[in-house]
């Protein structure tokens, strides 16, 4: 397996450690708060990560096994104000998460390297490789820490 591929998925292992310990300074009144204007609340972060968990899986999945399948986009938008995200419970979304990676994350590992140049089409953005999904969604938690982050600070700021 290659230095890059190896690479990504150590951060596809990581992520999910590292959301839930990026949250777990943070109070159950907090979860819903938006201390940064116009942005989700932590628990909407945490949802939204989680919806977008299994899509991957799927994709993961059905470049493996089909040629060239489609792939559909979602609005995260459209999924925060459908599925309920300021009742979601925040442990089982993170638990969520991680399973859903500690599942996928050994068919993965499994993998020739060659394979990871399979691709299927996606509806918004063409063709798309294995390679390049394991690179977006590895990369989507890390994406949001920053955010989730700056939420803390404001919290904390306004305490």
């Amino acid at each position: 397996m290659s230095v890059e591929i190896s690479s990504l998925l150590e951060a596809y292992a990581a992520g999910p450690v590292l959301l839930r310990e990026a949250v777990s300074s943070v109070d159950a009144a907090d979860l819903d708060k938006t201390p940064v204007e116009g942005k989700w609340s932590i628990r909407q972060v945490v949802c939204h990560i989680a919806d977008f968990e299994p899509v991957y899986v799927d994709r993961f999945k059905r470049i493996l096994v089909e040629d060239n399948p489609t792939m559909f986009g979602g609005e995260p938008d459209d999924f925060a104000s459908r599925l309920y995200y300021g009742t979601r419970d925040v442990v089982l979304e993170l638990d969520y998460i991680e399973m859903n990676r500690r599942h996928m994350l050994p068919i993965l590992q499994q993998c020739d390297i060659e394979l990871f140049q399979r691709t299927g089409v996606h509806s918004e953005d063409g063709p798309l490789t294995l390679e390049t999904l394991l690179e977006r969604i590895s990369g989507h938690i890390q994406h949001h820490l920053p955010f989730i982050e700056q939420k803390i600070a404001a919290l904390n700021a306004g305490a």
